[in-house]
């Protein structure tokens, strides 16, 4: 009985914890910018891409970089999947 107890009480806490973490991040949240043939980008250095799907279609994708000054950008463009081919 007191191990049932000891497990309810451990997942209620855990509960609790996960709820506190998208707060903290929200907090931090970076807005998601739309590239367009006239965005002026200042990339330093790529912190991380998305995966191209292999489909033979136009496809959303995002990059999270950093800029000049430090500050962290997340931008969202269209690119072609990775499964086309020539033959």
């Amino acid at each position: 009985m007191k191990a049932l107890l000891v497990l309810a009480l451990g997942s209620l806490c855990a509960t609790a914890m996960a709820d506190e973490v998208p707060t903290d991040v929200a907090r931090h949240s970076v807005p998601v910018e739309e590239y367009t043939y006239s965005t002026d980008l200042d990339i330093a250095k790529v912190i991380s891409m998305s995966e191209v799907p292999n489909v033979c279609e136009v496809v959303p994708a995002r990059m999270e970089y950093e800029d000049s000054n430090g500050q962290r950008h997340i931008l969202r463009y269209s690119v072609m999947g990775n499964g086309c081919s020539n033959g």
